[in-house]
Parts: structure tokens; sequence; C-alpha cells
């Protein structure tokens, strides 16, 4: 009986190990399918951020294209007006003129305070502009209007970019 009984014992650790190797091996298959499955959601949810990157990318350039075409539309804009008075400066069709201070008497040239009759004028009295003079004027406007006109382009591309 004792030659028996060592029989069975071992039987039964054999069993009993044999038993543990299987469990072990199952848990490890278990392991291994929640980790695939861990990886599958991580490798789509890393897609999807992905592409939320690229569309919020693509629609930032749509913005800024739009914002660079509005913004030579109207330097473009600005410059035909510039050149249209430009011309009209030069063909005479129009005069710059500034308004004096009928209260300086040191100016040397007593204006009256009041329109003359036939005078398209209404008001303070006004000087006109040598031409080359009020060509350089607008030319120095001109610059004003496109420093103006870039800096709300540099302001634009700016808040679109910080968003």
């Amino acid at each position: 009986m004792g030659f028996l009984t060592s029989y069975r014992l071992l039987g039964i650790c054999l069993l009993f190990a044999v038993s543990a190797g299987v469990a072990w091996q199952v848990q490890a298959w278990r392991y291994g399918a929640q980790l695939e499955h861990l990886q599958a959601l991580h490798a789509a949810a890393l897609s999807q951020q992905q592409q939320a990157e690229q569309d919020k990318r693509l629609a930032l350039e749509q913005q800024l294209s739009a914002s660079d075409q509005q913004h030579t539309r109207e330097l473009s804009d600005a410059q035909r007006d510039q050149a249209h008075l430009r011309d009209r400066l030069a063909t005479a069709d129009v005069r710059l003129s500034v308004l004096l201070d009928a209260g300086d008497s040191g100016n040397g040239c007593p204006m009256p305070a009041t329109a003359t009759p036939g005078s398209l004028v209404h008001g303070a009295p006004r000087a006109q502009l040598d031409p080359a003079h009020a060509q350089r004027i607008i030319g120095i406007t001109d610059e004003g209007d496109n420093a103006m006109i870039a800096l709300r382009a540099c302001q634009a591309y700016v808040r679109a970019v910080a968003r």
C-alpha cells in the first residue's frame, strides 16, 4: 500500500502541476487577447486623433488662404484707388488743399475768414498745395495705407494661428 500511495501522491502532484500549467497558459492567452484588444483600441483612438488634427490643420489653412485672398484684394483695391487719385492730381482734376489758421496774423498771407462769392469752399480758409507736394503726400499716405493693410493681415494670421 505504501508503494501505491506514493504513485497516487505522485499522480495527484503531476495532475496538479499539469492543471496549474494549463491554467497558467489559459491566463496568458486571455492576457494576450486583452492586450491585443487594448492595442487595437489605442490604434483606433490615435487614428481618430490624427484625423482630427489633420482636419483642424486643413480648416486653418483654408481660413488663412481666405484671409490672404481678402487682404490681397484690399491691397489691390487700395493701390488702384491710390493710382486713380495720383492720376487725378496729375491732370489737375482734383487739388489738395490745407486749412489755414485765420487767427494767425504772423503767416504773412492774410486770408478772408469767409468764402468768397462764387467759391465752392465754405467755412475756414484753405490754400491749395503745389502738385509736386501733393504727389509726395499721396505717396506717403499710400505707404501708410499699405502698411495698415499688411498689419491687419499679420494680426489676422496671428489670431488664426493662436487659436
